[in-house]
């Protein structure tokens, strides 16, 4: 083997979605406007519906005006007409009523079946990342986009749409407005642009913030995930109060985006209703001297009493779409998060030539590889290696040493930027990946059992599997565990018998060498104990002299970290990591000491004197 450098070091997470939207609302709207299309029974069903329900609504202002024209003064009232107007009305709203309902239920249903469809389009296309997408994304996270973004665009679906339908109201209010009096509909001219100026401004400002929401909200399910996954470690390393404090900041960050978000939006709603009330007020100040003063515009008493119900028809669905807007800020950020995951490139196929893998010796080798999982940032150099078929090979280092980066390597879970890994003679890159992988064995450090039973557990990577083939191995599994444990009993019996004889026979001859050289020891102690405690002296000077010298010795450069509100600059964690090397080494002397900051380990790690290692923690 020839390995120029390996350095350990998988990929970095990346933090979530950006707090500026990548996306333009016009192409996340096109996009849901295809899985609308994709179940578009169930939309013209509802179009149908929001139409009939709509107008007749907007029938029931049309007939009241004319029960109140009915009514000429006292003692002249028409009452006949004034029952059927009544009738007609309460038969239209019952039925626009029934409609609305039915309407709720055909989009609450569709929306389950396009929220059951993104899902499955997710998760399908998570199946289809490479492994360096789960390498640099939180668990949590990922999870997140499936549960929290979908949940949210389930709901703005199943309650905002039906909110939205009502925009037909809009219109169908204005046509019949005009149609009773052209000159009173005015008044609308200058509350409805300042409407829409406020809600469209309001709506810019609330955008950024919920994408910021829904990305905080994926960092805490991602720390909450790696925490809980993590237990058996912060319990084993006492870390619970530093865990706790690390949920906390991520806590506040969530709480914090999630108040920013309701603080922007939460104006929209009064600030229309505002706008809609002095529109009220206006039109029936106006339409009292109309119907006085009116001349050619002149309009009876039924006519503005419908006008002030169209225009309560008219401004009811903009206050409402003003509430909407704000909660549609919060379903297009999550539906950004779902359009940039389904996005994100997945694994590339494989090449056009590429071939099934027939594994006859098993002999892998690789040749002058380098890679790093960052290009600009490699990490293997030059590295060659041969393993002959059929034999055992032990790939052994410290952590961090590039183990599972050769793994990775190997089974294509990378590729590297230059060199070739071959099997049998055979680049990898000439195989397709699914033979590839089916050739290895592959048994992982920390264990995972999918939801089944043991048989479908065994046989995962073999579903064709028997059930004699099954039991078969795991009966030779079994064996073989027996016969390791046994085999790791004998040795260790084995040592310890050899351990004794040897401790035997080092007695004996310490025996030995202790009766010659007493006497030796005796006259030469005399006369070297003073020497001796001259020399101790002066070395004992001059560790105390070269320490002192090192622990008030400050960087030429500051460099000032921040954690949890509390600052470490380089001379402060130089004098703990001499301390403590110190209390540990005894009188050696420091003469060199060089320090790496890890800030995303919250400790320091140092070399002294090139030979020895340690850390502090912040």
């Amino acid at each position: 083997m020839n390995a120029n450098r390996i350095m350990g070091g998988g990929p970095a997470f990346q933090k979530g979605i950006a707090d500026k939207p990548k996306m333009k609302t016009t192409q996340i709207l096109k996009r849901l406007w295809k899985y609308l299309y994709h179940f578009k029974w169930f939309l013209f069903l509802a179009l149908f519906m929001t139409l009939t329900s709509n107008i007749l609504a907007l029938t029931g202002p049309k007939l009241s005006g004319m029960a109140v024209d009915a009514i000429h003064g006292k003692g002249n009232v028409e009452f006949p007409k004034v029952f059927f107007y009544c009738g007609m009305m309460l038969a239209c709203y019952g039925i626009s009523a029934l409609f609305e309902w039915l309407l709720s239920r055909t989009l609450i249903r569709l929306s389950q079946k396009i929220v059951q469809q993104m899902r499955s389009d997710v998760f399908r296309h998570l199946m289809t990342l490479p492994v360096s997408f789960f390498d640099q994304h939180q668990t949590g996270d990922i999870i997140s986009h499936i549960s929290y973004d979908i949940d949210t665009i389930n709901t703005s679906m199943s309650q905002d749409l039906v909110q939205t339908s009502s925009t037909i109201v809009i219109f169908g209010s204005l046509i019949m407005m005009l149609r009773i009096n052209p000159l009173l509909v005015l008044v609308f001219a200058f509350t409805v642009p300042l409407s829409f100026f406020l809600t469209s401004h309001l709506a810019g400002l609330a955008r950024p913030v919920f994408s910021r929401r829904s990305a905080k909200m994926g960092e805490l399910n991602g720390y909450t995930e790696e925490s809980i996954s993590g237990h058996k470690t912060v319990k084993a390393y006492h870390q619970e109060d530093t865990m706790n404090a690390r949920f906390q900041l991520k806590n506040t960050d969530a709480c914090n985006a999630y108040y920013q978000a309701d603080y922007v939006s939460a104006p929209m709603g009064p600030a229309v209703n505002f706008m809609n009330n002095l529109s009220l007020s206006l039109i029936s100040v106006s339409g009292a001297l109309l119907y006085l003063f009116g001349g050619r515009f002149t309009l009876t008493l039924g006519e503005l009493s419908s006008f002030v119900l169209y225009s309560r028809k008219f401004s009811g669905p903009i206050n409402e779409l003003a509430n909407v807007i704000s909660e549609l800020q919060s379903s297009l950020a999550a539906a950004e998060r779902i359009f940039v995951l389904l996005d994100t490139r997945p694994e590339p196929e494989d090449a056009a030539d590429a071939k099934e893998l027939h594994v006859h010796e098993g002999a892998v080798a690789m040749e002058h590889i380098h890679f790093g999982y960052q290009p600009e940032k490699p990490i293997i150099h030059d590295l060659s290696l041969k393993a002959a078929g059929g034999s055992l090979t032990a790939i052994v280092g410290p952590t961090g040493a590039g183990k599972t980066t050769l793994i990775n390597l190997l089974m294509r879970f990378y590729d590297p930027q230059s060199g070739t890994i071959s099997i049998d003679g055979t680049p990898i890159r000439q195989v397709t990946r699914k033979s590839l992988r089916l050739a290895y064995a592959m048994v992982l450090q920390d264990t995972w059992l999918f939801t089944g039973t043991i048989r479908e557990n065994i046989a995962y990577g073999r579903p064709e599997a028997t059930l004699e083939q099954v039991e078969e191995a795991a009966k030779e599994t079994v064996e073989k565990a027996t016969e390791t444990v046994a085999e790791v009993k004998e040795t260790a019996k084995e040592t310890a018998e050899k351990a004794t004889e040897a401790t035997k026979e080092t007695a004996e001859t310490a025996k030995a060498t202790v009766k010659k050289t007493a006497a030796k020891a005796k006259t030469a102690t005399t006369r070297k104990t003073a020497a001796a405690k001259k020399t101790v002296k002066e070395k004992a000077d001059a560790v105390k002299t070269e320490t002192k010298r090192k622990v008030t010795r400050k960087p030429t450069k500051k460099i000032v970290l921040q954690y949890l509100g509390k600052e470490f600059d380089e001379a402060e964690l130089t004098e703990r990591a001499i301390a403590q090397f110190n209390s540990i080494e005894g009188g050696v002397a420091v003469k060199t000491i060089t320090m790496y900051l890890k800030p995303e380990e919250d400790a320091a790690y140092y070399v002294i004197n090139d030979q020895y290692t340690g850390r502090v923690d912040f």
